[in-house]
Formats: C-alpha cells, structure tokens, sequence
C-alpha cells in the first residue's frame, strides 16, 4: 500500500470515529433530557397524592390484559391488510364494479366514527339477526350474532382496512410502468406481473406504513373494552371503578400502552434495517 493509500485509510477511520463520537454525544444528551423529563413528571405526579402501593399491587392484574390487547391488535391488522390489500386492487382496477364496491367501502368506513362502527357490529348485527332468523332463517341469521372479541376484531380490522387500502395502492402504484411492459414483453399476464413482480416490492415498500397503523392500532383497541373484552383499560376501569382509584389506574394503563408503543416501535424500526440490508445485498 502506497503512503498516500495510508494516508486515505487513515483519514477514513478518524473520521468513522469522529461520526461514531458525536453519535454517542447525541445520544447521551437525548438520554439526559429523557431522564430529567422523567424525573419531573414524577414529581408533578407525586403532587397528586397517587397511591403508588395500590398501582404496584393491582398491576399484574392489568397486565393480564397484555396478551389480549396485543392478540386482538395481531389479528385485527391481519385481516385489515387483506382488505386494504383488495381494496387497493380495487380501486386500480379497470373493472366498473370492483371499483365501485372499493370506493364506496373506503368512503362509507372513512366517514364514520369507529366507535359507531363498533356499536353497529356489536349490537345492530345481532339485531338484524333476529329479524333473519324469524323471517324463517335461523342459520343464517346466526352469522350476524358475533360474540364480543369477535365484533371488537371485526369493527378494528373493517376501520384500518379502509385507510390501509390508501397505502397499498401507492404502494403498488410506486412500482415502476416500466416493470409492467417488461412482464408484458416476457409474455407475463397482468396478474402473474402483479404476483410476482410488483406485489413483493410493494409490500417492503408498505411495511413500514403497516407497522405504524398495528401501533396505532394498539391504542384503539381500548374501544373494545366497551364490549366487555377483558384487555388493558376494562381490567384498569374495573378496578378503578370499585375502588375510585381513577388516577392511579389509567395512569397505570397509560405506562403500559406507552410502554407497548416503545416495544413496537423497536421492533418496527429492527424489521426495517434488516429489510434495508437485504436489499442492498
């Protein structure tokens, strides 16, 4: 190696270690001001005069909601991806009437509160499947008899389906015209270019955007307490509600969900790095 290679290779790792010092730098400065956040949000919450004793010994019983919150979260954005994923196919296609049925579900979920949407699905559906079921149809009217979880999946997976129907279409929109006259040219039909070709790189495109809505997600599933499902907030209003410990319970209820955030977001942002890497190799 010539000096002038040394002197390059030299320079080239000062200053990856200058990059690498000030990253650190940044970070211990953003760990202080998080922590002098903290210690001052804890004071003002001592000023409240909170039971800390109460929120420590009823915690694990909150907790216990944990694994439903996050399972009706799961399933939920599971089934919101396949609708947006249809939607989205819908509102590309060529096809009159698929179009139409996409444009009209986004616009009539969009427009409406989910909260209404749950109260609809909860308790009209059953409604409706009575009147079925005495017009003569009892098997039938039975499909719109769903038990709480069951409604509480359906209501979150219908609201973000129609919002994630938005982001699978610039998705698959991002996806070069070029792509699909190449797959024209190789003698590809329209769907075999959209499975194997343009729907895989609209996924890792989207998945960020996916992730950001189960977070989001994860908060509205509070709205499913409403129905008697037993996940964070029911568990923390039920005890708040018994012994009026209000504060100290949705404040517990809030650290968990927070907590819940941070997880997902360092999930989120590990899954992104990774796809990142693979695409460059």
């Amino acid at each position: 190696m010539s000096s002038r290679d040394q002197q390059y290779a030299t320079y080239a790792a000062e200053l990856v270690r200058e990059v690498q010092r000030r990253r650190l730098i940044r970070q211990i400065k953003v760990a202080m001001v998080v922590l002098i956040l903290l210690v001052l949000l804890g004071l003002g919450l001592l000023q409240l005069q909170l039971d800390p004793a109460y929120m420590l010994n009823n915690a694990g019983f909150v907790l216990q909601g944990l694994l439903v919150t996050i399972g009706v979260s799961l399933a939920s954005i599971a089934f919101a991806s396949i609708l947006g994923l249809l939607g989205a196919l819908g509102r590309l296609s060529a096809n009159s009437i698929a179009f139409a049925i996409s444009s009209f579900y986004i616009s009539l979920i969009r427009g409406t509160p989910l909260l209404v949407q749950i109260y609809i699905i909860y308790l009209g559906l059953p409604q409706l499947g009575k009147q079925v079921t005495a017009a003569g149809y009892p098997q039938l009217g039975a499909l719109f008899i769903l038990s709480a979880l069951q409604s509480g999946i359906l209501a979150l997976s219908l609201n973000y389906g129609a919002y994630m129907t938005e982001i699978f279409r610039a998705g698959i929109q991002a996806v070069s015209a070029g792509q699909w006259q190449a797959a024209a040219a190789l003698g590809m039909s329209r769907w075999q270019t959209l499975r194997f070709i343009v729907l895989p790189q609209a996924i890792r495109t989207v998945i960020p955007a996916i992730g950001n809505q189960f977070i989001s997600m994860q908060k509205d599933s509070t709205l499913v307490s409403l129905m008697g499902i037993w996940e964070i907030t029911y568990r923390a209003n039920r005890l708040a509600r018994k012994d009026s410990k209000f504060m100290e319970m949705f404040l517990l209820a809030a650290a968990i969900y927070w907590v819940l955030t941070i997880v997902s977001e360092w999930l989120q942002r590990k899954l992104e790095e990774r796809m990142a890497r693979s695409e460059r190799h």
